[in-house]
């Protein structure tokens, strides 16, 4: 077969032999892992130039799409406050401005604001700028922040005095950016990175002392867990977390004992999964103990937490997915999922009453918000589906009345009856129902069949519930329709749903994307002229496998920062995240997994075939996904490929795994996206 697609940047071939259990893998493009290397980066501009030139035609449209997805956010736009220690917390943007300012008011929203991070002012000057774990201590005197200004996700700590506006000159490297305040509001709890970038130990530090005089607290030896500090709700115990994908231990110390020793709450099992909530004289732990497979909710008594001492409090449901909880003072508040929807569940502790919020839609979201204060009787939850803009509302749990607090605006007004959304399902190659949202402009909807972007993920137990994004209306409103492939490897219908999409089980994530995208075409919501897929991370992973599988249902393909090299980087420990990750894909040192994740892998499966129109992106800093596992992607593609349509590879020089990191500045990635869909369907406005 001819390679008619002899357009772009040529990388040379340098054979190099990748061997285990008997088997070698000839990887002509190994090279390209060289960052420091010139010609790497060569290549990588070489690449950008080529799809710059190839997609010159579209930039007017690009700066239409983005002048039009940042002309529906609101530049003057706030948070609903929360109130928190004596304090109501919000955060607040301004017109032009990229970044957000946190800001609170003390005892009510009547009080002066306090401003107590203005993140424009710290991002200035850098390229890329990111604040996250905001902390306040006890006292409500001092703040903790972390920032990265690289987006390898590795923080570095700072401290300001909320009281003069002073951010000191000590800080702590190497972090995952949160720090945990003990009582006296001078010691905090914090993690750092080994060379791996897994969170492996914890450190003690005295506000205003130099990190170098830290101590370490726990060390998390085990190269498949990583470790994590955080305080409890109750605001009574810092807890040391350890986890694995399939494990967890905790350690808890009382937080007016800082220099205490912690106490093992109980100690790790493989295949036991838990999460621990302290309230009042017991513990309560959200867990699979018993073979729960959708959880169940159990608790123990503080003065013995070994797990003998566990009693059931909510007990298993093969139907129901315990997914979470919030405790109350007067109530319980439990975030279960039956049939792929979340359904809160409120009871009162006394037995008295229980019942369920409802929701009017047929595929929506709905989740628990930020609820720091045990005495409330107000539950503040979050809605949202493919049709109805992100709305915050409060909940009185006894009268069982609400109000909506606030309804993300759409500027230039969005009418959502103008929109349908539904909810179908796709029988999977074993016989599976696979659930599909989808939502689309009545007007133009074409009983033809419309161009239709499929969206999946399908990893990590991550689900991905219907939203809704203005941003997607740049799209909606030219006739596409927007589907969700709820496939296995999330958890969208419980725990099994997950554990049928992982390991020995990962190609039922590819084959059910499949089935979903021929069930989009066998119902004429489009056809194989018209259908797209989009998937990110391991979701670039997905769609990556899937165009070696069936490629010629697919008209066009975006692969955002795609783990595509399965094998050679799950071979290689010194690469971020691999060891953590042998319970999702396997260990590939073990041959049974090798074979398997050989079998799947984007990269080594590439053939002298015809494929998609595919844009590729990634970040030359990408710490999630090493920026060489598509630029090697594209390379072979360019080698073998059969067909002459677009093939294009978008390295941002500056980013990481999560793009740029201004509010806006990120659209501009999306508006090429939607350029590339919109030119190969050939609409140009």
């Amino acid at each position: 077969m001819e390679n008619k697609n002899t357009k772009g940047p040529i990388a040379p071939k340098i054979p190099k032999e990748l061997s285990i259990h008997g088997d070698t893998r000839l990887d002509n493009y190994y090279w390209l892992n060289e960052r420091e290397n010139p010609a790497v980066i060569d290549y990588l501009n070489a690449e950008n130039d080529f799809q710059s030139a190839e997609m010159q035609h579209t930039e007017p449209l690009q700066q239409k799409l983005f002048e039009e997805i940042k002309g529906r956010i609101k530049e003057e736009d706030q948070s609903v406050p929360y109130k928190k220690n004596g304090y109501w917390y919000s955060i607040r943007f301004e017109k032009g401005d990229q970044y957000p300012i946190y800001f609170r008011q003390k005892g009510n929203l009547n009080a002066p604001e306090e401003i107590i991070l203005n993140v424009n002012e710290l991002a200035e000057g850098h390229d890329y700028y990111k604040a996250a774990g905001l902390s306040i201590s006890p006292d409500n005197k001092w703040l903790s922040f972390g920032e990265d200004t690289l987006s390898r996700r590795i923080y570095t700590i700072r401290f300001k005095n909320l009281e003069t506006g002073e951010i000191l000159n000590s800080t702590i490297p190497n972090t995952t950016g949160s720090a945990t305040w003990a009582a006296d509001s001078e010691t905090v709890f914090y993690s750092v990175r080994d060379e791996t970038l897994r969170p492996h130990k914890i450190f003690r530090h005295q506000k205003g002392s130099d990190s170098e005089k830290d101590v370490e607290i726990y060390h998390e030896t085990d190269n498949t867990f990583v470790t994590s500090v955080f305080k409890s709700k109750s605001q009574e115990y810092i807890i040391i977390s350890s986890s694995s994908t399939v494990s967890n231990e905790y350690r808890y110390l009382q937080t007016d004992q800082p220099f205490g020793e912690f106490t093992l709450f109980d100690t790790r099992e493989k295949d036991l999964e838990y999460g621990i909530a302290h309230f009042g004289d017991h513990w309560y732990i959200l867990t699979n103990k018993d073979a729960a497979t959708n959880f169940k909710l159990m608790k123990t008594p503080l003065s013995n937490t070994s797990r003998n001492h566990w009693v059931d409090l909510v007990p298993h449901r093969e139907d129901v997915y315990l997914e979470g909880l919030e405790i109350f003072k007067n109530h319980l508040v439990l975030e279960e999922r039956k049939n792929g929807l979340t359904l809160l569940r409120i009871q009162a502790w006394d037995g008295s009453a229980e019942h369920y919020l409802e929701f009017p839609e047929e595929t929506y979201t709905a989740y628990t918000g930020s609820n720091p204060d045990f005495d409330s009787q107000t539950l503040r939850y979050g809605y949202t589906s493919l049709t109805v803009p992100s709305s915050v509302y409060d909940y009185d749990m006894d009268t069982r009345k609400q109000e909506l607090k606030k309804q993300a605006e759409v500027v230039g007004g969005y009418d959502s009856t103008l929109y349908a959304s539904e909810r179908i399902w796709a029988k999977a190659d074993d016989g599976t129902e696979i659930p599909i949202s989808l939502v689309y402009k009545k007007s133009k909807r074409n009983t033809d069949g419309n161009p239709l972007l499929l969206y999946g993920y399908g990893s990590y137990g991550s689900t991905i519930d219907p939203y809704f994004s203005s941003v997607r209306l740049s799209l909606l409103d030219r006739g596409f329709i927007f589907a969700i492939a709820h496939i296995r490897g999330g958890q969208y219908l419980g725990r099994s749903w997950y554990e049928d999409g992982k390991m020995l089980h990962k190609k039922n994530t590819f084959t059910d994307f499949i089935n979903c995208g021929e069930l989009l075409i066998q119902k004429g919501y489009t056809s194989p002229q018209k259908l797209y897929a989009i998937g990110g991370s391991a979701g670039g992973l997905l769609v990556g496998a899937v165009i070696n599988m069936k490629p010629e249902i697919f008209k066009g393909v975006i692969a955002a920062v795609p783990f595509v090299d399965v094998v050679t980087t799950m071979l290689d420990e010194s690469i971020p995240l691999t060891t953590g990750e042998y319970d999702e894909w396997g260990n590939p040192n073990e041959e049974t997994y090798y074979q398997y994740m050989k079998s799947y892998s984007p990269y080594d499966n590439v053939e002298a075939k015809d494929y998609p129109a595919l844009l590729i992106t990634t970040g030359l800093h990408d710490s999630q996904v090493q920026y060489w596992e598509p630029a090697k992607w594209i390379a072979k593609l360019r080698e073998l490929k059969t067909d002459a349509n677009p093939l294009y590879l978008k390295t941002n020089m500056d980013t990481g795994h999560g793009g740029a990191s201004g509010r806006f500045e990120a659209y501009r990635e999306t508006a090429l996206e939607y350029a590339f869909l919109l030119d190969l369907e050939g609409i140009q406005e």
